[in-house]
């Protein structure tokens, strides 16, 4: 049985450290908060007891309550006042990097490591270990003082991240995860190289315990990018996939190959095209624009644990790269990387974001560990730019550290630092004010479709 810890008292949000807004090229004290004019920090919620020595992954969110992942479990927070959030409860359940999403009341989470079994009590075990687990972990969140585990289901080459998809039509009955796996291992039931595929599973809603995997579509059926010898690894799976369902489109970002697929048949989506850039060593992340007419991809160099934001990194390094959709393809337009130069000590690249839904304009928040929070308008895709940001300085002991994910939900930024917490911001901006009365009651980020927006 999982560790369930469940807050006895209301746990407001810590007093931040005062912000004071910083020159673009000032890199703040160590451990010290400091944003651009037109960001507020309102505070850090502390992570669920027994998780402190562990990292903070990825964030979803529901109605009133987000879920954040951790190595060794995840934290369910109530946000329905954003600047009095608290902590509700949480699970002890340790295998990284616990990438998650939530639909009614199951939230999915990745486990992308060895286990000596599925269950919480389990033990990391060699790489090499044969009678290992690694896969996905359902729990029931209803109760969200009580999360219980309900199932598991076991993927080739673990699951390094996750992507909740709806069906296609009047399909009420079933969501589907594809599940994206990398670095293979000949000593590894089901993972022998080059293992250029994804897992595809079929969740029924009404019985989750019957979830399963459906199929295993290869990406690369004829290979992809191993012989670029700027990569961090060579193409073997794919880190991410973003989908946009209406357009029964997805983007992957596969390693050494940025891809597009075809999932109008959900169970089995087809590569439909396909680039690389040597600039690239390692496609971490795709995030489309709201009409999933341009899809910006991010570089996640040096495995995100080298300072990579500063002046011995070109600025086409370690970056975004924007593309247009046109006519199937992808179109490179421009690169982005944050200009606030960090300190050597700080491990910074791009990571995970999310659009902020402004009629006519393309504007998202995103992540870049130690270099803190960037809001990006990339409307004009030759020409990206950042116009706010909070980070803080280099963590005091000089080791890595910084925002996992920067995610906008319903007004307000939650940005999840793996050591600290869950930060907390608001922007006060009339580029992004017209979002604030867009409402949803869902975000799992890799799961896009067209907002509605309002305009500036």
């Amino acid at each position: 049985m999982p560790v369930v810890w469940t807050a006895a008292v209301a746990v407001a949000v810590a007093m931040p450290v005062p912000a004071t807004p910083a020159r673009a090229d000032d890199i703040p004290p160590p451990g010290k908060v400091a944003t651009s004019a037109n960001v507020k920090h309102l505070g850090t919620l502390p992570k669920l007891p027994g998780l402190g020595a562990t990292t903070n992954s990825d964030i979803a969110f529901q109605d009133d309550h987000a879920y954040v992942g951790n190595y060794g479990g995840f934290s369910i927070y109530d946000i329905k006042n954003p600047a009095r959030a608290k902590l509700v409860s949480g699970v002890l359940c340790p295998g990284y990097q616990m990438d998650v999403a939530v639909h009614g009341n199951l939230l999915f989470t990745a486990v992308d490591e060895p286990r000596s079994n599925d269950s919480c009590a389990s033990t990391a075990l060699s790489p090499g270990a044969k009678e290992s687990w690694e896969g996905v972990r359902i729990f029931d969140v209803g109760d969200k003082s009580n999360p219980r585990y309900i199932q598991s289901v076991r993927t080739d080459c673990g699951a390094h991240t996750l992507t909740l998809v709806p069906p296609k039509g009047k399909d009420r009955e079933n969501v589907y995860l594809y599940v994206s796996s990398y670095d293979p291992s000949a000593s590894l039931p089901g993972c022998t190289p080059p293992h250029d595929k994804i897992s595809v599973i079929k969740v029924p809603l009404r019985s989750p315990v019957d979830a399963a995997v459906v199929s295993t579509p290869v990406v690369f059926p004829k290979g992809g990018n191993a012989t670029q010898s700027s990569l961090f690894m060579p193409t073997s799976g794919c880190h991410d996939i973003t989908v946009y369902p209406e357009k029964d489109i997805a983007a992957g970002a596969c390693l050494g190959d940025g891809v597009l697929f075809d999932i109008s048949d959900r169970e089995r989506p087809v590569l439909t095209a396909s680039v690389t850039d040597p600039n690239f060593a390692f496609w971490h992340s795709a995030t489309f624009d709201n009409r999933g007419n341009k899809v910006v991809f991010a570089d996640e160099l040096g495995g995100g644990s080298t300072a990579t934001c500063n002046e011995s990194t070109r600025p086409t390094q370690g970056a975004d790269a924007v593309y247009e959709i046109v006519k199937g393809r992808l179109v490179f337009k421009s690169y982005f990387k944050i200009p606030r130069h960090q300190a050597s000590s700080e491990n910074c690249v791009a990571h995970n974001g999310s659009l902020i839904p402004v009629k006519g304009k393309d504007i998202m928040v995103q992540a870049w560990y130690q270099g803190g929070v960037s809001f990006v308008d990339f409307t004009d895709p030759a020409d990206p730019r950042e116009f706010g940001y909070f980070e803080r300085g280099p963590e005091p002991d000089g080791k890595g550290g910084g925002i996992w994910s920067a995610y906008y939900y319903n007004g307000h930024v939650y940005a999840s630092d793996y050591r600290r917490g869950l930060d907390v911001l608001r922007i006060d901006d009339r580029r992004t004010d017209p979002a604030r009365r867009v409402r949803t009651d869902r975000l799992n980020v890799q799961t896009q479709g067209s907002l509605p927006e309002r305009r500036r």
